[in-house]
């Protein structure tokens, strides 16, 4: 296939959706629920983060090995992926916390370096790092493998700044949106590259959702507002489905459209 071709054939193959207003929406409240589904499981339910990691793991699979298997961007399967890898990633940081002793300074700055050189090989095997252009095994391997490590370090270092430097929850999700901000206005008046305001504004959107999540679920004592895991889980799960509900939808309508246009 041609350079020419495979561009034109990009959008269409593409496995990842569109970055819009819905795409940011529904993952921050992907990341806030990881954040709490988490607790809930390991806490509340007491599976304890072992088993916790355990489970969620395999489920994990399940769900990437159902988003592979699509070829294309199906709405159900990949926000699945996401939801299930911002679990398991809040848990991979929480098990190096918490059952390894490993502090939230020294996760922070090994799963950013982990990100970067996944970043780098990824660039260094494809030329791009754009995920508008997610059409093939590789690449999406290299995506997911991104994203985990995104949803990790994105936990260390909101826990690292609300907990370890005692900012506070409320205060941490203020400080990690206005930094969102910045790239955002960075973006559209300064001439930021698009692919870096992304991954930055994705990586940081991670500790933004948690650090919301935990005000909302965290006892009063501890900073919360005292809603608890499984009430806070239940919200923002309900909000999930309906925005994938409602993508599903639009995805199919446009889809029907392509087809009656091509036909004519």
């Amino acid at each position: 296939m041609t350079a020419s071709a495979i561009k034109s054939a990009a959008p269409a193959l593409n496995r990842v959706p569109e970055v819009t207003v819905d795409f940011w929406l529904i993952k921050v409240m992907a990341v806030t629920m990881g954040e709490t589904a988490a607790d809930y499981l390991a806490v509340n339910l007491g599976l304890g983060l072992t088993v916790t990691s355990l489970i969620m793991s395999g489920i994990l699979v399940v769900a990437l090995v159902l988003q592979f298997a699509q070829k294309r961007y199906v709405p159900w399967a990949y926000w699945l992926a996401v939801v299930l890898i911002s679990v398991v990633g809040t848990l991979v940081t929480d098990n190096l916390v918490d059952n390894f002793g490993v502090k939230l300074q020294t996760t922070t700055i090994a799963f950013s370096i982990v990100l970067a050189l996944t970043f780098a090989v990824w660039y260094a095997y494809e030329k791009t790092l754009s995920i508008h252009t997610i059409f093939t095994t590789r690449r999406e391997i290299f995506y997911w493998l991104a994203i985990l490590f995104t949803f990790s370090l994105g936990t260390a270092a909101g826990d690292l700044v609300a907990e370890t430097f005692d900012m506070g929850y409320l205060t941490t999700g203020l400080i990690f949106g206005g930094v969102i901000a910045l790239i955002t206005l960075a973006y559209w008046f300064l001439g930021l590259n698009s692919i870096v305001a992304f991954w930055l504004a994705y990586i940081l959107t991670r500790p933004l959702g948690a650090s919301f999540g935990d005000l909302l679920s965290q006892p009063v004592e501890y900073g919360g507002l005292g809603f608890g895991t499984t009430i806070t889980s239940l919200i923002f799960l309900g909000c999930i489905v309906v925005l994938v509900a409602y993508m599903t939808f639009r995805k199919s309508h446009g889809d029907a459209e392509d087809m009656l246009f091509e036909t004519d």
